[in-house]
């Protein structure tokens, strides 16, 4: 993959105070077609598709909304509690605007470990296979995602 002109812009726009206050890099100096190859690597080895696990992200994200804010159980599997603020936040690809929804999604019978996906998170996982750099927040770890996800 090549650092197209668009990947050197999105990358220009995912540095912190640009979109977000801790922008979507993290710890991570790599330009970002690094960080999706490596990624897209990873999650090949563990044997996971990207369209399995943004359906079931999207799905549990849906069905959590039902809570009202409030955690809810999903297909008896999860715990999804989602959060909704005030206003939008635009993808660092400029190819779209979403609402501020966060949801932390919790396996039941793993308590300690949590997925936290947001509308523009799932976004730039479905459609660049982009995780966000480690250490950033909404970071999609293939390994978490593999065992909070049950894929």
């Amino acid at each position: 993959m090549k650092m197209t002109p668009e990947f050197q812009k999105a990358q220009s726009n995912m540095q912190p105070g640009v979109i977000t206050s801790d922008g979507f890099l993290g710890d991570e100096t790599r330009p970002i077609v690094e960080i999706i190859t490596a990624d897209e690597e990873r999650m090949a080895h563990l044997g996971i598709e990207f369209e399995e696990a943004a359906a079931r992200m999207r799905e549990l994200l849906d069905k959590g909304r039902k809570g009202l804010g409030e955690p809810t159980t999903v297909d008896g599997n999860w715990i999804v509690k989602v959060d909704e603020a005030r206003g939008f936040l635009a993808s660092p690809f400029e190819d779209g605007i979403f609402r501020k929804v966060n949801a932390v999604v919790q396996k039941k019978d793993l308590p300690e470990e949590q997925l936290l996906v947001s509308e523009l998170s799932l976004h730039l996982f479905e459609k660049y296979h982009f995780c966000q750099g480690k250490g950033s927040p909404f970071r999609l770890e293939p390994e978490k995602i593999k065992r909070v996800l049950d894929l």
